[in-house]
């Protein structure tokens, strides 16, 4: 009866040692340091760290056991047993051996019997983490009960090696008589709450994640697009409301380098939209390029516009534009009667980056939009001033003779400049630039009298295939103006067009083959109706020539198959 009253002492005794042992275990998985223990250790970084904390938490285990008869009644087997279920055999043999060491250096007539079964624990750890990863049962490796029976029978083994190793016999079996009973709970129930811990945390630290990553989501889903067409009232104003009701935070404002555009939630009857920043915080978060977090203790907050405003902490997180230039802030709020989440700190620089990436795709989508109408114009201004000038002339000379055509022509120069001045936009259909051509033609078969023959071949299908506008005019006019017009003989041009491979052949020919490779691009027109279409459709689409000298010179444009609406395209062909 002596004896079990003794155990249970000594049983209660050692489990509030392992309290102690816990609560330090606690305190440190609120550390970055255990963040690699959460997952099955496997990478050889992740596995020296499981093994440090380990061996430290096997050396603590002997510090903080109690002396009884020249040996310690301990909780070292946690420590050795968990190195090697979350970090293998390797490192549970490591975290055995540098505990035993340890234990062994301490002396005493137990110490060898201890040193071989600490190494005997960590061994036993690292074999059932090797049995659970070979059936793919990782679960299982965090699971308390079965770390629990895990660590039951590696003390139950320790009891062996000193009931085998420690002399004499009758001292090895009174020693077990007295370690077995508290040291086989103390170590099993220890091993089982220090992986709750561990488990707990890893369980938080997940739903944090997943609630991050939902929270990104929502707000990256909800807010694609809207700032592209523009940083404004408006669409500030769009994306704030997102946020607000996305982070659940108390306000939202967005702001550009001068103004407030956009305030949703508490606060939002005096801070107005479009009046001047007052607050000294943002503009140092504007004029430094960082993040500014007044919490309202370390960092003071003050609304600069209401001293009785309810809200009481501030994030400002700067929007970042061309060149890492500042164009303006978002700004999360909390009232007095709330903490700033860390999830919430973090989701508003993930905010940030994302706006300042909408802002500057939408810029540069717009001027895109004025390069592509630029080059539209670059075009007309290349084309209109001589041939006006050549117009004019073939005018003059045709209405003394010919009176009813020196008409149509006029018709005709009237229709092309007319499609010049409709067609602003980067698109047009086929219908319509064959339209605008054969307008130009005429005029160009009148100025030749003759020595200029048209050959069309269009299908009324591809006639409703869309292409970039004004893509078809520099070419024929260049295999007119460096091709035909300089041959003795009369001039051909074909224009035809066909598909293949979801794609449509649009091909100018001449008869004349003189062209030649440029050394440079100074061919604008063509240079510029290459770019226009490989920018649009990628490299796959553009333009090819083929020459056989004196023979011909092929000019084909490969665009994609898209169909544009109908009534468009025949409004053009009809022109």
């Amino acid at each position: 009866m002596h004896m079990t009253l003794a155990s249970i002492e000594l049983t209660l005794t050692l489990l509030q040692q392992t309290c102690v042992y816990l609560v330090i275990a606690y305190l440190l998985t609120r550390t970055r340091i255990f963040i690699p223990l959460m997952h099955v250790t496997i990478r050889l970084p992740h596995r020296a760290t499981c093994y440090i904390v380990f061996s430290l938490f096997c050396i603590l285990g002997t510090y903080l056991g109690l002396k009884i008869d020249d040996s310690i009644a301990n909780t070292r087997a946690i420590g050795a047993v968990l190195g090697g279920v979350l970090g293998g055999p390797s490192v549970g043999l490591a975290v055995g051996f540098t505990g035993g060491l340890h234990r062994y250096s301490l002396g005493g007539p137990s110490a060898l019997a201890c040193m071989v079964s600490t190494v005997a624990e960590g061994l036993i750890g690292g074999l059932f983490h090797y049995y659970m990863m070979r059936r793919g049962r990782f679960d299982t490796l965090f699971n308390p009960l079965p770390v629990a029976l895990v660590t039951f029978c590696a003390e139950v083994a320790q009891m062996l090696v000193l009931l085998l190793l420690v002399q004499p016999p009758a001292a090895a079996r009174h020693l077990v008589e007295q370690l077995a009973v508290p040291m086989l709970v103390a170590n099993s129930l220890g091993a089982a709450l220090f992986m709750r811990i561990l488990l707990d945390r890893r369980e938080l630290y997940e739903r944090q994640s997943s609630v991050f990553s939902t929270k990104a989501l929502g707000i990256a889903a909800r807010v694609e697009g809207l700032l592209r067409s523009g940083f404004n009232v408006d669409t500030s104003t769009l994306v704030a409301r997102i946020v607000y009701e996305e982070t659940g935070v108390g306000a939202v404002a967005i702001t550009d380098t001068q103004n407030l555009l956009a305030f949703i939630g508490i606060g939002s009857a005096h801070h107005l939209p479009g009046t001047p920043i007052h607050s000294a915080l943002t503009l140092k978060a504007i004029e430094s390029n960082e993040v500014v977090y007044a919490d309202g203790n370390e960092v003071a907050y003050r609304c600069s516009i209401d001293p009785k405003c309810p809200l009481a902490a501030s994030l400002i997180i700067p929007l970042v534009g061309e060149e890492g230039r500042v164009i303006g802030t978002i700004k999360l709020y909390e009232p007095r009667t709330r903490l700033f989440s860390t999830i919430n700190r973090a989701l508003g620089e993930g905010i940030a980056r994302l706006l300042s990436n909408q802002i500057l795709a939408g810029r540069y989508m717009r001027q895109r939009e004025l390069l592509a109408q630029s080059e539209i114009k670059l075009l007309h201004a290349q084309v209109n001033p001589h041939f006006l000038f050549n117009a004019l002339n073939t005018l003059s000379a045709v209405i003394r003779r010919d009176p009813e055509r020196a008409c149509n022509l006029v018709l005709n120069l009237s229709t092309f400049f007319r499609n010049n001045l409709k067609r602003p936009s980067e698109e047009a259909c086929l219908g319509e630039e064959i339209a605008h051509v054969s307008a130009y033609l005429e005029i160009e078969q009148a100025r030749f009298l003759g020595q200029l023959v048209v050959e069309l071949d269009i299908p009324d299908d591809l006639r409703l295939v869309r292409m970039p506008a004004f893509s078809l005019q520099p070419i024929v006019e260049n295999a007119i103006k460096h091709g035909t017009s300089q041959l003795l003989g009369v001039g051909h041009i074909r224009i035809s067009a066909s598909s293949a491979n979801d794609m449509m052949l649009l091909s100018v020919e001449d008869n004349a083959g003189l062209y030649v490779e440029p050394a440079t691009s100074s061919g604008l027109g063509m240079h510029l109706v290459r770019r226009r279409i490989a920018a649009r459709h990628g490299s796959a689409f553009g333009l090819d020539i083929a020459c056989e000298p004196e023979v011909f010179t092929r000019v084909m444009l490969k665009l994609p198959l898209t169909p544009c609406e109908a009534a468009t395209a025949l409004e053009g062909f009809h022109a």
